[in-house]
């Protein structure tokens, strides 16, 4: 496809190439942009931190709507023009609960992409978010603080973690919904839809460090510590077949699939959990 490019001006400029979504990792900036337009209902898709056609025609709409050049570049009379939701740039300021804006837009994306979703991605600095800061902090060695400083944006230009442990596909059904964004939410795990029943394996040999229902929002759900920092998590079962303290071998009958908690049908929930982090699991499966 032809090369086109977005400019997302912040505290600097940075020019993005417009490449197909599989070729460019998310960018906080692109996602707090795609949050503000998201919110006036003109990105139908997902805040992907991805500089992509959809972002580039919502842009080329909302200065038509406001009387700008319409150019699809994101610069500062067009950032001018969100509001609130177009600044203050990601960098500029210490961001604590109560902030609003698209450096917390920003800020609730690069969580999100590390392995620590905060809810809504909607540039408002809530109680979520909040506890997903602290979660991070604890995560990469900070001092727990509650509010993301220069230390904090600066553990986020690292990596996200990668699983130290192989897995195995928990269930013989295909890959429904991925690991990733999903509107302006954040997916933590991969969902495989299956019929009510469906045997659930281990996907490593470990320990049952949780078993049964839990009330936020996954249903009859199984734990497994692998060691090295690495768990899995299986959610919305109908049935579960271990109990906490039970070790499991890879591959182990440990529940079925159903649609307990917040499903809307039958189908596994599946999270890889490092360290804390829910990272995407499918670089690890075999």
């Amino acid at each position: 496809m032809a090369r086109r490019s977005i400019v997302v001006a912040g505290a600097c400029a940075a020019v993005l190439a417009l490449t197909p979504a599989s070729a460019e990792a998310g960018r906080p900036d692109v996602a707090a942009l795609q949050v503000a337009l998201h919110a006036l209902r003109l990105l139908p898709g997902n805040v992907d931190g991805v500089a992509g056609p959809a972002t580039v025609a919502a842009v080329r709409s909302f200065q038509r709507r406001s009387g700008l050049p319409v150019d699809g570049i994101a610069g500062a009379r067009t950032r001018a023009a969100l509001g609130r939701r177009g600044g203050p740039p990601y960098g500029s300021r210490t961001m604590r609960p109560g902030a609003r804006g698209w450096d917390v837009a920003a800020l609730q994306f690069a969580l999100s992409a590390h392995g620590f979703p905060c809810g809504s991605l909607d540039g408002g600095f809530g109680s979520h978010l909040e506890a997903a800061v602290l979660r991070f902090q604890r995560f990469a060695g900070l001092p727990l603080a509650g509010v993301a400083g220069p230390a904090t944006r600066a553990a986020l230009r690292r990596s996200p973690p990668r699983a130290p442990l192989a897995v195995r596909r928990p269930v013989a059904a295909p890959v429904g919904d991925r690991y990733g964004a999903r509107g302006a939410t954040w997916h933590p795990g991969i969902d495989f839809p299956a019929p009510a029943g469906t045997p659930v394996a281990a996907a490593r040999a470990g320990r049952v460090v949780s078993a049964g229902f839990a009330a936020d929002g996954y249903g009859d759900r199984v734990v497994l510590a692998h060691g090295q920092g690495e768990r899995t998590l299986y959610a919305h079962l109908s049935r579960v077949l271990v109990r906490r303290g039970e070790s499991v071998g890879a591959g182990a009958v440990i529940g079925r699939v159903g649609a307990t908690g917040f499903a809307t049908g039958p189908h596994l929930h599946f999270e890889l959990i490092v360290r804390g982090a829910k990272i995407d699991p499918a670089p690890a499966m075999r």
